[in-house]
């Protein structure tokens, strides 16, 4: 399908199919060159503005899919002036400043392009549908109308039609407002990391069973296995989908003491990517040891090897025992992360927030409503500023930031200069 937008729309499919068709109903036609040369028998779309995705005249072009087709209708729209071939997203840009889209239903297209799981591909949909979109620009107005009655009570108050005692509906206004803002923030988790996905470091001393434990999770032979220590000397990863949750495992070299620089090398990579892990598998095939990495990471001890007559001469004080060659264990331990991911991402399908950007947006929004409540007994100039900050940042959630919005409300609710 090769889509079309803007002034030259009609024109390109008036000249390749010969006529525009009736608008949003699909058309069988041949489509031709500027020599009359048939390119195609294809089904043609007409979307006049501003009743289309960009808000724009849209033509879309249904073609059979070969290169030669596409080849030949690329060279057919390349001749007309006005035409070029569109910047990557432009579509979605162009929809976005034609109010078709707000910018957390922008970013939510982007996200359901690039969802790899089940779980990103709902909260992708859920931001598309405009979830967060719909509540913040609700919030937003909800915000215009209390500092529309501290505006009007600052700088209107000689009008017979406003009220002298505005202040208390306003907070009252205030306080609910943020009562459900910080209700969202606290109920999410990290929704927002559901993006990259959930990071787990496989670490440990050398030759207890990383990489055989990583050919189990990822159910194929992503890292080489040998009885000789020392082994994976850099940092290796997959990409697994665990019940639709995203998450990455990596497989660390094994952390030990070593004169050789190689080694020495992956031992600092390890210890690094493990800090900066979401949860690390520390295994051990007996006795357990210390774990050299970060403490502020949450560490699962694994017992392996638990099929050899060694691994069994030690029982307790593990997270879990596997035998990550002969795979008992294996079940529990994944279920086990499954659940470890629900609990980190939150709240699942009722999930608000998209992207670190709205929850830093959320955030100094309730922030800025708290400090307008504090800042009552300094003057209704300080709290107004607070809010007309705050309606500011929840513009720039949706990208919509109109200055002139508190003035509209003030004249359209109290009929001032009637």
């Amino acid at each position: 399908m090769v889509r079309l937008s803007g002034p030259q729309a009609g024109i390109a499919l008036n000249s390749l199919a010969g006529r525009v068709p009736a608008p949003r109903m699909a058309t069988r036609a041949v489509l031709r060159d500027a020599d009359s040369q048939p390119i195609d028998d294809a089904v043609v779309l007409w979307f006049p503005g501003p009743a289309s995705a960009t808000g724009e005249d849209v033509a879309e072009f249904h073609v059979h899919g070969g290169r030669a087709v596409l080849a030949a209708l690329f060279a057919a729209l390349s001749a007309f002036t006005d035409l070029r071939a569109a910047e990557p997203g432009e579509f979605t840009r162009r929809a976005f400043e034609n109010g078709k889209l707000d910018l957390t239903e922008a970013e939510g297209l982007d996200d359901l392009i690039h969802a790899d799981t089940d779980r990103q591909r709902r909260q992708a949909l859920r931001q598309l549908k405009g979830l967060l979109g719909d509540r913040a620009r609700d919030w937003r107005e909800r915000i215009i109308e209390a500092s529309a009655l501290i505006e009007a009570g600052i700088d209107f108050s000689d009008e017979g039609d406003v009220s002298a005692e505005l202040i208390a509906p306003a907070l009252a206004k205030i306080k609910r407002l943020l009562g459900e803002i910080e209700e969202v923030l606290a109920a999410q988790g990290q929704t927002e990391r559901l993006r990259e996905g959930l990071v787990v470091a496989i670490a440990g001393p050398p030759n207890v069973g990383k990489s055989t434990l990583m050919n189990q999770l990822a159910r194929r032979e992503v890292a080489i296995v040998s009885p000789h220590a020392g082994t994976t000397r850099d940092v290796i990863e997959v990409q697994l989908d665990l019940d639709g949750y995203p998450v990455t495992v990596m497989d660390t070299a094994g952390i030990r003491e070593t004169d050789d620089p190689v080694e020495q090398e992956g031992v600092r990579r390890a210890r690094t990517r493990a800090a900066e892990a979401d949860l690390v598998l520390w295994l051990v095939d007996g006795v357990s040891s210390g774990a050299a990495v970060d403490g502020a990471v949450p560490m699962w001890t694994v017992r392996t090897k638990i099929d050899l007559a060694a691994g069994k001469a030690e029982s307790g004080g593990f997270d879990f025992e596997i035998s990550a060659s002969r795979g008992d264990g294996i079940k529990e331990l994944i279920e086990a992360l499954v659940a470890f991911a629900r609990d980190y991402f939150g709240s699942g399908d009722a999930g608000v927030i998209g992207r670190e950007r709205h929850r830093q947006l959320l955030r100094e929004t309730a922030n800025l409503l708290h400090r307008s409540m504090s800042a009552v007994s300094q003057g209704e100039e300080f709290m107004a500023e607070d809010l007309r900050a705050a309606a500011h940042s929840l513009g720039r959630l949706l990208g919509r930031v109109d200055v002139e919005d508190i003035l509209d409300k003030i004249f359209r609710d109290f009929c001032i200069g009637k």
